[in-house]
């Protein structure tokens, strides 16, 4: 320890590139990964609602109150007969209202959804992904509403407060904290302790491989760097990356506020909290302002914004979707994760369901 620390003070105050302007070059592939999820947020939340109801339906009048609450991109009835192997319209008899309800492939979808939620393993591999959410930077308590802007990214169950929380009161406390952006008291969850075992971020786990100890810390860790061949980086910007790769990791775990925040070795720890946070996310991937909303709370959000930009080999940007998508470049082959969590599993067969003529 007493090593990697003269390592830390050595590198904190050098600073070689800090505003250079890094090139933004589109990538395909990433671009079709954000795009076949088009309103796959939305057409679950609604069918969440659907089946939430006692009858398993919904007015057409009730459900177009939903448009607000969901965020939907449309009306309720068009979403409805745009995604016709999804919703479908009936009327319970002559002269009543007409209802929507899911189709018979969608709620054999959803009983698939909820048998992979409410496994034992599921839930436990949720449980910790959030513990290490709240331990990210060393800290142990976040704002809930921080929680839900990820909570879709995270793969956790549109009623994780009142069912997974309620499994791990082991792990989960709710409190009241003064939230950092506003000033005013807000619900929290909170790490009951802090778990010291989960405390090992992914790319450690990749180069220790399954004997990896968290008190073994390793410092030599560069990030995997995957740009499209289309990409080529101004000379200085490569060299100064291939510097920067050489600087010592400090794991996203630890608290390393003491550095210079303008220098590279701040910048290194920074890119490694990102890149945890997304490694956490079982898409790999959210809108960039959830990120910053998180990193705000740390204290790190305009880091997160100069992070992201910097490093066009790490995190892909796409503009797709009315809004900004930060994806973690090295999960993806061409549009494909190459590893899919259960949840995403269940996702696209509703994408499937989505785009069927």
């Amino acid at each position: 320890m007493a090593q990697s620390t003269k390592l830390f003070h050595r590198f904190d105050h050098i600073r070689t590139f800090v505003n250079a302007r890094v090139k933004w070059v589109r990538d395909d592939y990433l671009d079709t990964a954000v795009l076949k999820e088009k309103n796959l947020k939305h057409v679950i939340s609604l069918k969440n609602h659907i089946v939430s109801s006692p009858s398993k339906s919904l007015s057409l009048y009730n459900a177009s109150m939903l448009k607000a609450s969901l965020n939907l991109p449309m009306i309720t009835i068009k979403l409805v007969e745009k995604y016709h192997h999804v919703f479908m319209q009936f009327q319970p008899s002559p002269g009543l209202p007409p209802r929507i309800k899911l189709t018979a492939q969608a709620l054999a979808l959803h009983k698939e959804e909820m048998e992979v939620h409410n496994s034992r393993t599921n839930q436990e591999d949720a449980a910790q992904r959030l513990a290490r959410l709240l331990m990210l930077a060393g800290m142990a308590r976040l704002p809930i509403y921080v929680i839900e802007k990820l909570k879709w990214d995270m793969g956790l169950p549109h009623d994780y407060v009142t069912t997974l929380l309620a499994y791990y009161p082991d792990y989960f406390d709710v409190c009241v904290v003064e939230d950092p952006l506003s000033g005013k008291e807000v619900l929290a969850l909170e790490l009951v302790s802090w778990r010291k075992e989960l405390s090992v971020s992914e790319l450690e786990k990749r180069v220790m491989g399954f004997n990896y100890d968290a008190d073994k810390r390793r410092h030599d860790i560069q990030f995997p760097m995957f740009l499209p061949k289309s990409f080529a980086l101004e000379k200085r910007v490569k060299t100064w990356v291939e510097g920067w790769q050489t600087l010592p990791y400090i794991s996203p775990y630890e608290n390393a506020f003491h550095l210079d925040s303008n220098s590279d070795q701040a910048e290194k720890w920074t890119v490694a909290i990102l890149h945890e946070l997304l490694s956490l996310l079982v898409s790999k991937k959210t809108e960039s302002e959830n990120l910053i909303c998180y990193g705000e709370c740390l204290g790190l959000g305009s880091r997160f914004k100069k992070a992201l930009v910097h490093h066009p080999g790490i995190f892909y940007l796409s503009n797709k979707i009315r809004t900004q998508t930060a994806v973690l470049r090295e999960a993806y082959r061409n549009e494909f994760l190459v590893k899919n969590h259960p949840v995403m599993g269940t996702r696209y067969w509703y994408i499937h369901l989505m785009t069927k003529a």
